[in-house]
């Protein structure tokens, strides 16, 4: 029996995923960006990966920058989300008016987020599609009094990422 894109999308889509912003910085260029694809991946060094579109904007930044930052959100405020779909815009110490703070990697983490990781690029997996960016963490913390906040997570939206390519994504050749 054929495989069919239809369950390929409902199995993937029923895989837990969290869901947080993707701080990166090339020069003077900062962006934060949605991503549901993040795990941590070792514990010696302690390394997380996560796997940005080959044509993201962050993929270009992560590359050349060297570095990124996972921030993650509390479940019970979904809404940013939508606005970091796109490329953000920077405004001073803001990324599409959320305030922001350089990390140890001089890549922006935001203000808001109840936990993030800032990670020095450790190794880069090309995946088709997509790359997947290892990262050492440098530093991690939580906002204070955030310890206990239930973090964010793919299926508290109404958004679905993963499965096979669909409009919006080029097939890589």
């Amino acid at each position: 029996m054929p495989l069919s894109d239809e369950t390929v999308n409902r199995v993937m889509w029923a895989i837990p995923n969290v869901l947080c912003l993707v701080g990166s910085r090339s020069g003077d260029e900062w962006n934060g960006m949605t991503a549901s694809w993040v795990t941590q991946v070792a514990m010696d060094p302690v390394l997380l990966a996560v796997s940005v579109d080959a044509q993201a904007v962050t993929h270009r930044m992560i590359a050349e920058g060297g570095a990124f930052t996972i921030n993650l959100w509390d479940r019970a405020d979904t809404r940013v989300f939508v606005k970091f779909s796109k490329p953000a815009a920077r405004d001073g110490d803001t990324l599409n008016g959320r305030a922001v703070r350089l990390g140890e990697t001089g890549t922006p983490i935001f203000e808001e987020a109840i936990a993030f990781a800032d990670c020095r690029l450790w190794k880069t997996v090309d995946c088709g599609s997509h790359s997947i960016f290892i990262g050492e963490i440098v530093d991690c913390g939580f906002h204070e009094g955030e310890e206990d906040a239930d973090v964010a997570r793919i299926e508290d939206t109404r958004m679905k990422y993963g499965g096979v390519l669909r409009k919006g994504h080029a097939k890589q050749g």
